[in-house]
């Protein structure tokens, strides 16, 4: 027995004890309760793992760990997002293949995840570049072709000239790549796209199902954007056809007093001829195509634009010819790629009326629109309305639909911001979509019984100057044969998007050497929904949105048995740097789990990661704070000293003993980590204080801490002549009566100025209270020859005695 604690000495040893005896493989007895917890599977960087990754992976290996001793069956996996531009940009740099940069990544990160103690079921690991796993995602995909929820469309993209890539647009920052800072252009591309809005009304209705932290339900919500209101047709004089907008609020219709549409609208190439500044519009065209949707909607910045000269509108309700502006903040992609401006109550359009000196007509009752600012009114009556004038907004809002629609100039339309999902990318390192082209038939599905499409072999991966994926190189691998009807046919050369294996994984994990399906029909039905996910906040609105659409449309298909995917959805803060800044190399903060480990262990890692602070709020590391987990952990160890040989609970720890295991029971349940840690230090702090513990509550406080120490807590067990392993042991229960304290200290007061402390029982009489009072030495000396006035007793608080 060492005397003092080793991690090195022990946790090695353990690690190698839970994979010889399977401690944490999932069991098949399905009559037990089953708990699935998810974690986000890592990308494998070349970095490896940083000490952000053990906070959310420690979370949910301690819920999974109390709940096995809890008698459920638990599914706790671990697999790697392993597809992707990060990889393959390595692999270009340093001239190797991305497989093999993929398989060392993996290598290293599975190391670090074993020295860390976690309790994954390790027969489970998945890997999306794996034939074997990319084999359902494209089985999946051809299910939502052959529902017509895949299709192909010409999108603009934003096109990085250096990197020769599609970007997304939160990678485009001042019209240049956030990567490389080489010029970003607007540029149209033949893209597979998947029809996720056909699901807009079920992402955001169905999440009354379920469990999430309300911040992640309102980004959902957000970003789907679904808002009613009414598409109106607006007149261009001259000309046959009407411009069309959609608007949430067809009531202020009367306060329209210009028109924007979007530098890509086609109305301007349509009528190219009769524009007489057609090349003002142009180039104004061009210099929108260098800015990102982001840019161009959501960052303040002042409005830019160009009137249409030749071009005009009439509002539908009062006749009056309004002009017709193209600019910037409007989008094709969103509603129709024009908008009715009120400038009097929308504040973009305030702003650009009052930068080119339009006009500004209030409708809503608000103050002075042309004195002050824009009113943004939701409410009051309508003014300057003719019809309306004098009606609430709700009511005009009803009065002016039923107009618009006896006119046949309008409708009511729900509208989303939600668009399509774009499902493709040129580049090689990614899951070939398992489509054909024959000039005879379009776009074929490659049988099922050829899955998987493998990706081949190739050995150039860099980015082509056209712009097409490196595999449309590949002349033997491209051309084939249709299914259908045997002719001369092209393969697809577009991969997917890293998206795609991380939008079904979960479903992987529970069935992953099914060789016949994703997954079986009794193991679905026995494992879904995912209990508990927890991953970070970045990710709760696009990679949560895909999942959810992937598993409805699985749902809706029979392949699966519920409509959605996870029961409960956490997030965690992220941790920061020692300087409170995110960690990065730049900055020089960037903090090795590896070092971590060697020096202090896994333990002390895992106790401090969750000791850190609230686990929903970002947390600046310290290294102070890592010395003071170890040394609780110390003082844990050596409590195997003073271990007596009673396996109850000793009279005085035993209110104590049951207030903990209640504390950090429900603590664990809710997240809250670092006060559960804390009480059980509180504990351990009791121990000393009492100079002894019995093995009965050195046993409970093992068990207690096993989710988050599991190697020393497995140790000690031992060393206290414990058989078994605290594994397979019974989580502990308290009893409610014996959490509540029958004893309380009380001040005791002469004249209202404290001279003793007085322990007592909470059911005990004042006579009885007075009397012990007046026994101790202090009392005494206080009261020496004085006559008692009075006593004021407050039940389990003061007793005073007034003297004279």
């Amino acid at each position: 027995m060492s005397e003092f604690y080793s991690p090195k000495d022990i946790e090695q040893k353990w690690q190698e004890i839970w994979e010889k005896e399977e401690a944490f493989k999932v069991g098949t007895d399905k009559s037990k309760p089953k708990f699935f917890a998810l974690v986000e599977f890592p990308y494998p960087s070349g970095q490896g793992l940083h000490v952000g990754h053990p906070r959310p992976y420690t979370a949910l290996d301690i819920i999974a760990r109390k709940r096995r001793l809890e008698g459920y069956n638990v599914l706790y996996p671990m697999g790697w997002d392993a597809f992707g531009l990060p990889t393959e940009n390595y692999a270009i740099k340093n001239h190797i293949h991305p497989k093999i940069v993929t398989k060392k990544n993996i290598e290293h990160f599975t190391e670090q995840l074993k020295a860390l103690g976690y309790s994954f079921d390790w027969d489970r690991e998945i890997n999306t570049t794996d034939p074997n796993y990319y084999k359902w995602t494209q089985w999946i995909f051809l299910q939502l072709f052959k529902k017509g929820l895949a299709y192909k469309s010409e999108m603009p993209i934003n096109w990085c000239t250096s990197c020769k890539v599609g970007l997304a647009n939160e990678e485009v920052v001042g019209g240049v790549c956030e990567r490389c800072g080489g010029e970003v252009v607007r540029k149209v591309k033949s893209q597979w796209m998947l029809k996720i809005t056909e699901y807009a009304d079920k992402l955001i209705d169905d999440l009354d199902m379920v469990d999430y932290i309300e911040k992640i339900k309102v980004s959902q919500v957000n970003w789907i954007g679904r808002s009613v209101g009414a598409e109106v047709d607006f007149k261009i004089p001259g000309k046959e056809e009407n411009l069309r907008i959609f608007t949430t609020r067809p009531d202020t219709l009367f306060g329209a007093t210009y028109m924007v549409i979007s530098p890509e609208h086609p109305l301007i190439d349509k009528y190219k001829d009769e524009i007489k500044n057609y090349t003002d519009l142009i180039n104004y065209r061009e210099q929108a195509a260098k800015k990102s949707d982001f840019e161009r909607t959501e960052l303040v910045k002042e409005k830019t634009g160009v009137v249409i000269n030749g071009l005009t509108a009439i509002n539908p309700v009062n006749g009056k010819e309004i002009p017709i502006w193209i600019s910037d903040y409007v989008l094709m992609t969103y509603g129709t790629g024009a908008i009715m401006a009120v400038p009097a109550h929308d504040e973009r359009d305030w702003d650009f009326a009052k930068k080119f000196n339009l006009p500004i007509i209030e409708v809503v009752a608000g103050g002075n629109v042309n004195e002050a600012a824009f009113t943004n009114t939701s409410t009051g009556k309508l003014v300057n309305s003719e019809f309306l004038n004098g009606l609430e907004v709700a009511d005009a809002k009803i009065k002016i639909l039923e107009w618009l629609t006896e006119k046949g100039i309008g409708y009511k339309k729900v509208n989303y911001k939600l668009r399509d999902w774009v499902f493709s990318r040129q580049r090689y390192w990614g899951e070939p979509i398992p489509i054909v082209h024959c000039e005879k038939c379009g776009y074929v599905p490659v049988p099922e019984s050829e899955l998987p499409l493998m990706l081949p072999e190739v050995e150039s991966y860099e980015p082509t100057d056209n712009g097409e994926s490196p595999l449309a190189a590949m002349t033997d691998w491209v051309e084939t044969t249709c299914p259908h009807c045997g002719g001369h046919a092209h393969r697809e050369t577009d991969t997917m998007p890293q998206w795609a294996g991380s939008s079904w994984y979960y479903l992987r994990y529970i069935d992953p050497h099914n060789s016949e399906a994703f997954a079986g029909k009794e193991e679905l039905e026995y494992w879904l929904p995912v209990d508990w996910y927890n991953g970070g906040m970045e990710h709760t609105t696009l990679h949560l949105l895909y999942s959810r659409f992937w598993h409805k449309f699985l749902y809706d298909q029979g392949l699966v048995n519920t409509p959605e995917p996870y029961k409960k959805r956490t997030s965690h803060g992220m941790i920061l740097g020692e300087n409170n800044e995110k960690m990065s190399k730049s900055r020089g903060n960037v903090v090795n789990p590896d070092d971590i480990i060697g020096e202090f262990g896994a333990d002390t890692l895992r106790t401090y990661e969750m000791f850190i602070g609230a686990f929903d709020l970002s947390a600046a590391w310290s290294n102070e704070g890592v010395k003071g987990c170890r040394r609780f952990l110390d003082r844990v160890w050596k409590l195997k000293d003073i271990v007596t040989s009673e396996e109850a609970y000793s009279d005085n720890l035993e209110t104590k003993m049951h207030q903990t295991i209640k504390k950090v029971t429900s603590d664990f349940e809710s997240m809250k980590f670092n006060t559960a840690i804390a009480a059980m230090m509180s504990l351990v702090n009791e121990f000393y204080r009492v100079g002894s513990i019995t093995k009965g509550e050195f046993k409970t406080l093992l068990l207690l801490l096993n989710p988050v120490a599991p190697h020393i807590t497995e140790e000690l067990w031992q060393i206290i002549g414990e058989k078994g392993r605290v594994y397979q042991e019974t989580w502990p229960v308290y009893e409610e009566a014996k959490t509540i304290e029958n004893t309380v200290e009380i001040a005791v007061q002469i004249n209202g100025k404290v001279k003793a402390n007085l322990t007592i029982s909470l059911d005990e009489k004042q006579e009885e209270v007075e009397t012990k009072a007046k026994e101790l030495d202090s009392v005494k000396a206080a009261l020496n020859g004085k006559n008692v006035m009075k006593v004021i007793y407050v039940p389990g608080r003061i007793l005073n005695i007034v003297v004279k």
